[in-house]
């Protein structure tokens, strides 16, 4: 027998990511039974309803509208009605809208419950085959412009855990290669149209794969996971301080500010930073240390 919904609740509804097949039968049950479905793109989400039946009525809640919707359907909360949120694709409110609108309900003391299923991030982990004994870290989309996106990886060089992040076609080049700047040589996966026909995973060093694509421009939606940094990998390397000189020379000419260059270079040729700021400061004084 299935059970009723709960009047006055919230249901966070995951939805297929590209196969329409890719969604659980609670969903689609939930989805029949709502009172009102809010989407991202109603145009987008009606192909799904279509499949599978779903007359439900449909409203628009995306980034530029959330705020003035919640006041409205706070009150229809109220009156016992019960909500759906999906997104394009997968599980809302992952780098999708809808955050505010669900605190705005718990505020209120409301329910909210979530109805799990496809994620294109846990899709592309686990095609990725990268360490996840510690766990992941999903960082949703990196900043827009280049020098940003240098100092926001740089957050994340010395993290063992595999880091994950989403990016458009238009702006991939870009990404990778101030990913390569960063992390040199680290692999990546780059997961294309997951679920889809066209579906594609390319696992390789950031640097070789970056080569690939100025051959081979990539379409379509693309999730990134790049390995962790290896906890294992204790042993110095041995150093050409003037080579490391002219890479420090490189970084911050590419963008990155003094210190995060330092960073960088620390965890690549795994050295300490004050002894790279040390060789820098000397350098500048015409008296070169080796």
């Amino acid at each position: 027998m299935r059970s009723p919904l709960s009047s006055g609740t919230l249901y966070l509804v995951s939805t297929p990511i590209g196969n329409l097949e890719d969604i659980t039968y609670r969903a689609v049950r939930v989805l029949k039974a709502v009172d009102l479905i809010a989407a991202e793109d109603t145009r987008h989400t009606a192909k799904l309803c279509n499949h599978y039946g779903i007359s439900t009525r449909r409203v628009s809640l995306h980034e530029h509208n959330e705020s003035k919707r919640i006041p409205s359907l706070l009150q229809k909360l109220a009156r016992g009605h019960t909500i759906a949120v999906v997104s394009d694709a997968g599980t809302p409110l992952v780098s999708d809208p809808g955050g505010k609108l669900t605190a705005e309900v718990l505020a209120a003391g409301y329910t909210v419950e979530a109805i799990p299923g496809p994620s294109a991030v846990l899709a592309a982990l686990t095609s990725s085959g990268f360490c996840t004994e510690k766990g992941f870290c999903f960082v949703g989309f990196p900043p827009n412009r280049s020098k940003d996106r240098k100092e926001f990886f740089l957050d994340f060089i010395e993290e063992s855990r595999p880091v994950v992040m989403f990016e458009s076609p238009h702006r991939i080049i870009g990404c990778m290669t101030d990913l390569a700047t960063v992390f040199k040589s680290r692999r990546v996966a780059i997961c294309r149209e997951l679920t889809k026909i066209h579906e594609s995973l390319v696992i390789q060093p950031i640097n070789e794969i970056l080569k690939l694509m100025s051959e081979n421009r990539l379409k379509g939606e693309i999730t990134l996971v790049v390995e962790g940094h290896s906890g294992r990998m204790v042993q110095k390397i041995s150093v050409d301080w003037s080579d490391l000189l002219e890479e420090f020379g490189h970084l911050t000419i590419s963008g990155l500010s003094r210190r995060g260059a330092i960073r960088a270079l620390a965890t690549r040729y795994r050295c300490s930073s004050r002894e790279i700021y040390r060789r820098i400061e000397t350098n500048k004084s015409g008296v070169f240390v080796d």
